[in-house]
């Protein structure tokens, strides 16, 4: 018969757990304590960096955006707040809060002929237009960026891929699978018909219809019609230039 284990040997073993538990904390709280000194040497370092090459960073917007990949790397967000060691060193958020409200701006310029759903591309082409004064040379990752710090208003800005595109859409309307794929058809001419959304995407014409009075609705599309083959076409300004509209007759 198997004798029970006494009380002293209950006692061995649970102290042993105990130790071993205590054991794994002290490695974890050792391997903590390194990575929080090696994060703290990274960010000095890149304190030292950005001194070193403060014009760079801020004249330089393919330097500018590795600078924030390195920033990325170890936690650090310069845009976080305009406040503290990296606005005084480098203004970057001074340097795209300007860009946002250059960026609302224009959005709500061009509100009338897109319904606020913009391409990336044409939006940064204006926003250079408007900052033709301006030191600073801004790229799409600056625009990116600045989108990205409006989030907090609430208004619904936001940047959605559709097919090989990236639009900027500064109204609140959500776009359905359906309205995606009218916009990816429409990359190819700047416009769809329901005959190319029946064909191509093998809908009824009701489905297509509906999808693209929702859109004509909401000010994503234009109407085009007087075309000699009969067919309306359906222009869409956030992957076509605005100039284009009626100039084909095909």
């Amino acid at each position: 018969m198997r004798r029970r284990p006494g009380i002293g040997g209950l006692q061995t073993a649970a102290a042993a757990r105990d130790q071993y538990r205590l054991l794994g904390e002290n490695v974890a709280k050792i391997r903590t304590d390194l990575m929080k000194e090696q994060l703290a040497t990274f960010r000095s370092q890149l304190e030292d960096f950005a001194r070193k090459h403060k014009n760079d960073i801020r004249k330089n917007p393919a330097f500018r955006s590795q600078f924030h990949e390195m920033c990325a790397k170890v936690g650090v967000d310069p845009l976080a707040s305009n406040k503290g060691f990296w606005a005084e060193l480098l203004g970057i958020g001074d340097f795209y809060y300007e860009i946002g409200v250059q960026i609302v701006e224009i959005c709500l310029a061009t509100r009338a002929q897109n319904g606020g759903l913009i391409n990336l591309q044409e939006l940064c082409s204006l926003l250079r237009q408007k900052r033709k004064g301006s030191r600073e040379a801004v790229s799409e990752d600056d625009c990116l960026r600045a989108i990205s710090k409006l989030k907090v208003l609430g208004s619904g800005f936001e940047v959605i891929s559709v097919g090989k595109k990236k639009l900027v859409r500064s109204v609140p309307t959500e776009l359905n699978k359906d309205h995606n794929e009218i916009i990816e058809v429409a990359q190819a001419q700047g416009f769809v018909t329901v005959d190319e959304l029946e064909r191509r995407l093998s809908w009824t014409s009701g489905r297509a219809i509906d999808a693209l009075e929702t859109l004509l609705k909401e000010g994503f599309a234009m109407i085009d019609d007087g075309h000699r083959d009969g067919r309306r076409r359906y222009w869409f300004p956030c992957v076509s230039s605005i100039s284009s509209l009626g100039g084909s007759d095909a």
